[in-house]
């Protein structure tokens, strides 16, 4: 048999009836069925999930695997049996309830193909639930993690070259009970030889379930943590010290361990609060630093830093200010070329925190009218850091740079 282009991997748990449409979106592709083959693993359903995948296998116009086991608790363990089966020169993550747009395969599989990248990013669009739009500013032939905002979605709905986790033999982490995807995707970027984004395309319709099932396992707030935790040591693994490493974890620290001190933290018992500043403090002490806090939002940054000195008290205050949706006063300051942001215990002697972490960022500045942006002292220190990149040894402190394939 010839190898088909793409492998489309399908875990499928309690899915009925949005399997149905999804299965329909794989059945309505204009790829040619011949260049794909479909592997599907009912993780233990009991809504008749498993028979309907049968069903399906016997009428597709295209080669279609079911495996049915017992359930395993969540969507990684579908997924690497899926990936173990997969013969394709890539492979597509798709999940039971969500759906494909007509032309997704055909379009993803010729933008590897005519650009020798190794994942793609299709346009994704909501239904009855948020997608991420930042990275879908425009199609992008060959880009990277650094120099986009596709370090902003890292479901593992892409198309993913199999030579490529085949070489550094990359599966799902099962031990994981959130955000696995995060940490396969984000590996995936880093090890790529390219990366397309179709942005003119809708190829993902991410579908929010009405029933409340889903495939990712339970777990409480100290599994995020370890989300967070396995994100930051994949990239310090992969990625030197410096403004690349700081700039990829804007995102562990933003997404996944900043909502653990979000406006849900001033309704935590104080157990929980004490809690939750312990299981960050390991990671604020390994990775927390100057150049990664500028790149925050100052409220964002604010929190962080309280985290970071363990200062629960005053944290606590800046949260119910961030919750009330109130407004801070605005400082203008040496002619409106510093704007600060007057969250709680701004300039408190007794709270002792620097006011270079209420200082905004031109990004949120900008947003002040009466900001005079001092563009030439911008460029003073980029002109440093690049400086500093070209004077830094290529291995320095021990981080282990990201290979190519």
């Amino acid at each position: 048999m010839t190898q088909p282009d793409v492998s489309v991997i399908i875990g499928a748990y309690e899915a009925m009836p949005y399997l149905i449409d999804c299965l329909a979106s794989v059945e309505a592709q204009t790829i040619d069925p011949g260049r794909v083959e479909v592997i599907t693993v009912d993780d233990g359903s009991t809504d008749g999930t498993g028979e309907y995948l049968e069903e399906f296998a016997a009428r597709a116009p295209m080669p279609v695997t079911v495996i049915r086991q017992e359930n395993s608790g969540g969507p990684s363990g579908p997924r690497n049996v899926g990936l173990a089966k997969a013969t394709g020169r890539y492979v597509f993550f798709l999940d039971a309830d969500d759906r494909l747009g007509e032309e997704a395969l055909e379009r993803m599989v010729g933008a590897a193909d005519r650009n020798g990248t190794d994942v793609v990013l299709g346009r994704v669009e909501g239904v009855n639930r948020k997608a991420p739009r930042s990275m879908w500013d425009a199609n992008r032939a060959r880009t990277d993690v650094y120099s986009s905002n596709i370090k902003f979605t890292l479901s593992a709905q892409k198309l993913f070259r199999r030579a490529l986790l085949d070489r550094h033999g990359m599966r799902f982490d099962e031990s994981l009970w959130t955000g696995e995807d995060a940490l396969f995707t984000m590996e995936a970027y880093l090890r790529a030889d390219g990366v397309s984004v179709i942005a003119d395309y809708t190829c993902y319709y991410l579908v929010g379930r009405s029933d409340g099932k889903h495939v990712t396992k339970s777990g409480g707030y100290a599994k995020r943590f370890d989300s967070a935790r396995s994100l930051m040591a994949l990239i310090a693994d992969l990625v030197p010290p410096g403004p690349r490493r700081e700039l990829l974890m804007v995102r562990p620290f933003t997404v996944t361990l900043l909502p653990q001190f979000g406006p849900p933290y001033a309704k935590d018992s104080e157990e929980v609060r004490r809690h939750k500043l312990e299981l960050a403090k390991p990671m604020m002490d390994a990775y927390w630093n100057a150049d990664l806090a500028r790149r925050l939002l100052v409220n964002e940054r604010l929190r962080l830093h309280l985290v970071a000195e363990q200062r629960g008290d005053l944290l606590l205050d800046v949260v119910k200010f961030v919750r009330s949706k109130t407004r801070p006063t605005v400082y203008l300051e040496r002619r409106g070329s510093r704007v600060y942001l007057g969250y709680p215990h701004f300039r408190e002697r007794a709270a002792g925190i620097p006011d270079s972490v209420y200082l905004a960022e031109p990004r949120e500045a900008r947003k002040v009218p009466g900001y005079r942006e001092n563009r030439m002292g911008q460029l003073v220190q980029r002109a440093t850091r690049k400086a500093r990149r070209i004077i830094l040894p290529t291995g320095a402190s021990g981080g282990r740079a990201a290979r190519k394939p």
